[in-house]
């Protein structure tokens, strides 16, 4: 009994003196836009593409927005002025469909609304079904809506089961052809059937039995608004596959996500050609005065590009404001580890092309990476980059390996610049950190996972996933509007060019963790893979005035806790905690006691220093 008092003395003692080496202050906070951030370029030995001059590299603003709990987003903007696409392997809201199901598979079809990125309305058309026999998947593709008739694609894809190690390391590693496509007269309210199937595609090819694909995963070239800017009215495809005599074979080497060359066809967009094969023209190659030669006869095909193990699924779009094809090129191989994607320039849609960017590790899992034309700049060199992300349970929402930040299993779009030499210039005389400390890398709560006690769906990413419930307080951002003084302190501090781009609101309902009516019962806790070092936390209260947390307590990993007094109540200012370096793999904050008036309790931000 006498060593359990003991015991308690020691520890009550220890926590006592924990708590007065405690320092809690208010302090200001004036926001300060990200700046932007350049990838660097670093393609593998052997690339066979010139370093482009027109476009020398691609940055980052840091906005971005993520929808839905599902990948496979290809969208085609039609003369609705909506776009339409399809989506497969997870949900939007209660919607679920699967595209693995063999005679069951079956895909999404979706409606976006809106011009803006970070808010565009996503809603569920349903789902429509296509067996994948022979194969055991049967995935979304080329999409396309054209004068009001929407064109559903779809292409096979198998397992190696002959590989004992398939599971840790491929991921559908046969890729099989493009049987045809499913017609909507009525964008999507009732469909025709595709004509044909897997057994007798209407590509003439197989990834049964040894053989492999070309015109794999092919996707349509985004000609913008209802093909407003083809050449020649005509709707082109683009597809990654094999090529004939395969220098280095591999497994997995013809997937869903890895190939050796890029091929292209095109078709007079119409409901009686889009499925007729002797409608087709095929890229087969240059003439002696190095003009492209077009063929009807799938036998002629030939590569536009090749990159041997280095190419895998294809999007091309048409910049007009830049005069420009850019390509993006996953290069995924094998399947379920990190992949990294590249983007090409042209001035003629058969090339040549060069390199733009060689983005390693990118995501670190990024896949099906497509520049909507829709939300092309108007001087061509602001673009959102669309893609999915981390699908692997290794991955898989794991905030701590997103990268760039916001990359997750969804449809993500993130805002990139295009840059000429001036831009490239411009970015890399910037500080080389963050000037708003909540967007410097010394907060580490930017790459932690968040568990939240509750939720409201009003101020949530478009996610049913638990593990995004709370990311509003870990963005880097407190949605606050900007004040005059502000303003003027981004002038002293920011280069003209900068405060012109970013001269948009800052708020947001989504910059924000609210509860789902909680008051002094809710919890937000922060964590990392592996032990991190911290010194000082930053808790912002919500921005608005009726919402209060009076008093908290900080719980962390290694069992020690920290009493928080009442937070600033307009989230101009924060709470300010900082105590002696600890080592620690967690966070929590727990609310005790909020104002009279709160409704939904909840946080602007939860920052952690180890600076």
């Amino acid at each position: 009994m006498k060593t359990m008092v003991m015991l308690l003395s020691v520890t009550a003692l220890f926590l006592g003196h924990l708590q007065a080496q405690t320092q809690q202050r208010d302090v200001p906070y004036s926001p300060k836009p990200w700046l932007p951030t350049i990838w660097k370029s670093d393609p593998p030995a052997g690339c066979p593409f010139e370093q482009s001059t027109a476009i020398v590299g691609v940055a980052f603003t840091r906005k971005y927005m993520t929808y839905t709990d599902a990948d496979t987003f290809y969208p085609s903007w039609a003369a609705d002025d909506n776009m339409y696409c399809g989506w497969t392997d997870g949900e939007i809201g209660l919607e679920a469909v699967q595209s693995g199901g063999g005679a069951k598979a079956r895909a999404g079809i979706v409606k976006i609304e809106g011009a803006d990125p970070m808010n565009l309305t996503v809603t569920s058309l349903g789902t429509l079904g296509a067996s994948a026999l022979p194969y055991r998947g049967r995935y979304p593709c080329a999409n396309l809506v054209h004068d009001g008739i929407w064109y559903y694609g779809t292409y096979g894809v198998d397992f190696d089961t002959s590989k004992p190690e398939y599971a840790e390391i491929y991921s559908w590693a046969i890729c099989g052809p493009l049987p045809g496509f499913a017609i909507s007269k009525d964008y999507g309210k009732t469909w025709t059937p595709c004509p044909h199937d897997l057994d007798h595609p209407l590509m003439p090819e197989s990834g049964k039995n040894g053989k492999q694909v070309k015109m794999g995963t092919p996707h349509f070239v985004d000609f913008g608004k209802n093909l407003q800017y083809s050449p020649d009215g005509m709707a082109y495809l683009v597809g990654d596959g094999a090529m004939d005599n395969d220098p280095t074979p591999r497994v997995a080497g013809n997937s869903w996500i890895a190939a050796d060359a890029v091929y292209l066809a095109r078709v007079k967009p119409s409901v009686e050609n889009m499925n007729d094969i002797s409608q087709y023209q095929f890229f087969a190659g240059f003439d002696a005065h190095k003009a492209p030669i077009w063929s009807r006869d799938f036998s002629q095909i030939k590569p536009l590009l090749n990159w041997d193990d280095h190419m895998g699924c294809t999007t091309i779009t048409w910049n007009p404001a830049l005069k420009k094809y850019i390509m993006c090129i996953t290069d995924g191989w094998p399947g379920m580890k990190d992949m990294s994607s590249y983007l090409l320039e042209s001035d003629q849609i058969t090339g040549p092309y060069k390199m733009i960017t060689y983005m390693k590790n990118f995501g670190r899992q990024a896949y099906f990476l497509h520049l909507p034309s829709k939300f092309l700049g108007a001087d061509g060199r602001r673009a959102w980059l669309s893609y999915s992300a981390n699908f692997n349970s290794e991955y898989f929402c794991d905030r701590t390996r997103a990268d760039p930040i916001g990359s997750r299993y969804a449809w993500n779009l993130q805002e990139i610049m295009l840059l000429d030499k001036g831009m490239k210039k411009n970015i890399e005389e910037l500080p080389a950190d963050q000037l708003d400390p909540l967007k410097r890398k010394s907060n580490i709560a930017l790459r932690a996972k968040v568990t939240a006690s509750s939720s409201n769906k009003k101020y949530r990413l478009f996610s049913e996933l638990n593990a995004y419930y709370g990311e509003g307080a870990v963005d880097g951002i407190v949605p606050l509007e900007e004040t005059a003084g502000a303003a003027q302190k981004d002038a002293a501090e920011l280069p003209p060019w900068l405060i012109k781009d970013n001269q948009q609101p800052r708020v947001s309902r989504l910059n924000e963790w609210v509860s789902n009516g909680e008051k002094d019962t809710a919890m937000i806790r922060l964590s990392w893979n592996q032990p991190e070092k911290v010194t000082r936390i930053w808790l912002f209260d919500r921005p608005n005035l009726k919402d209060q947390i009076t008093s908290g307590m900080l719980v962390f990993s290694d069992g020690t806790t920290i009493q928080v007094s009442a937070l600033p109540n307009d989230a101009r200012s924060c709470k300010e905690i900082s105590f002696p370096a600890k080592t620690v793999t967690w966070v929590a904050f727990f609310v005790t006691g909020v104002s009279k008036t709160t409704e939904d309790v909840g946080l602007a931000e939860f920052a952690v220093f180890n600076d």
